[in-house]
């Protein structure tokens, strides 16, 4: 990974896939290019990082999955939120919240 590509914090790669996914179901190539392009690409999704979030999640009952076939007949599969996902994402972005305004209070910042 580059040096000016900010590692993320435990949990966050969770609440990335969560709310990206909560714009519909996507393979997990696209879940991974829809971060990059939301952050402008300040993080970068790398395989090892997304499959095993995405099966754990999955085990948790927080994402399920169907295979599909892509526009070029390859066979994937596509994640999509579960009702406990929709929950957990409500519930992590008012953490990343209270979060996010604690550490610009220390950092003498005006929370957004």
């Amino acid at each position: 990974m580059p040096k000016d590509v900010p590692e993320l914090l435990k949990g966050t790669l969770d609440l990335l896939i969560l709310k990206t996914l909560e714009a519909g179901p996507m393979h997990g190539y696209a879940i991974a290019r829809s971060i990059e392009q939301a952050t402008e690409r300040a993080l970068q999704i790398e395989e090892g990082s997304l499959y095993p979030a995405l099966y754990r999640m999955t085990n948790r009952g927080l994402l399920e999955f169907e295979w599909g076939r892509s526009t070029g007949n390859r066979r994937i599969k596509s994640y999509r939120l579960t009702p406990n996902g929709r929950k957990r994402l409500k519930s992590e972005q008012a953490n990343w919240c209270r979060f996010t305004q604690a550490v610009a209070r220390v950092l003498g910042e005006q929370p957004a």
